[in-house]
């Protein structure tokens, strides 16, 4: 760990500050990605990618080895999205990183873009697994881990759930068998904004305390307010150090993070936005940035 400086010098930094500098321009950027694409469709899952964008800024832009002109490289750390409707997120991640170009966010849920609403793996560079119905994301995270442990390979495995994941049985069932394995090279990432669907997550189906359910299933658990990039860059190097077994990072995150216009939406998880709010939205994201 970089020690810190003594001086009260306020224009002297650490490799760590600059650390967290540099992320937060890449939250920043990709919460800026989200919004272009949400605006072609004028609505969608726009807070849940405003919610997770310090997330993937830490994975894309800090954690994950990947070559952005060659998507398929075998040795890539794999980032798999089990959430499917979370597509518009991830897009935004993976333009942040070069792996698609800006210009092609426009395309957005259109006719022949390679960007649909929902993630598909046989569309979009970058992108893993297909989503759509939730619960399979960890299962195939285990199966491509144990893969690559048996060819040798030291890729690290990561799987973006959502809490309302947590519902589905497969999901602990692939729990319990990624810890059985003591499969090191995966990190699930759960993203609890608490709310699902059909409403809030603990009315739906109570799911707490997540974290002592985790470390019972056998696996090495942590958990952070999901919008805090210091307590997330600490969450992931632990991640990394350790071993012997999986380990998951439960990020508590807000809906619409960055931009207050959309945090106070009371109908948040499928989001309509009128076309005169979206530069309000853009706006008010700056503000947030340069506080």
């Amino acid at each position: 760990m970089t020690s810190q400086t003594t001086t009260a010098d306020p224009t002297t930094t650490t490799p760590e500050t600059d650390r967290i500098t540099r992320l937060k321009s890449a939250a920043h950027r990709i919460r800026h990605n989200a919004l272009t694409m949400g605006e072609v469709q004028g609505q969608g899952y726009i807070g849940q990618a405003l919610g997770v964008a310090d997330i993937l800024a830490v994975a894309y832009a800090d954690q994950l080895r990947y070559r952005p002109e060659d998507p398929d490289w075998q040795d890539r750390d794999r980032f798999l999205l089990s959430i499917g409707h979370y597509a518009i997120a991830l897009y935004a991640a993976l333009a942040e990183a070069g792996t698609v170009p800006l210009e092609e966010l426009d395309t957005y849920g259109s006719d022949e873009s390679r960007l649909p609403m929902s993630a598909m793996a046989s569309y979009t560079p970058g992108v893993e697994i297909s989503g759509g119905s939730l619960g399979h994301g960890l299962t195939v995270t285990t199966g491509m881990a144990l893969g690559l442990r048996h060819l040798g390979n030291p890729a690290r495995v990561f799987n973006l759930l959502s809490d309302g994941e947590l519902d589905e049985g497969s999901t602990w069932e692939a729990a319990m068998a990624c810890a059985h394995h003591g499969l090191d090279n995966v990190t699930a990432i759960v993203d609890v904004n608490a709310l699902q669907a059909d409403g809030p997550t603990a009315g739906v189906l109570r799911t707490e305390p997540v974290l002592d359910k985790w470390r019972a299933f056998g696996w090495h658990a942590t958990r952070v307010d999901g919008n805090d990039l210091p307590a997330l860059v600490a969450a992931f190097d632990a991640a990394a150090a350790h071993s012997g077994s999986p380990s998951v990072i439960i990020c508590d995150t807000r809906i619409g993070s960055g931009v207050p216009l959309l945090m106070e939406r009371e109908k948040a998880h499928f989001m309509r936005v009128e076309e005169h709010e979206w530069q309000i939205a853009r706006t008010q994201l700056d503000e947030t940035f340069a506080e």
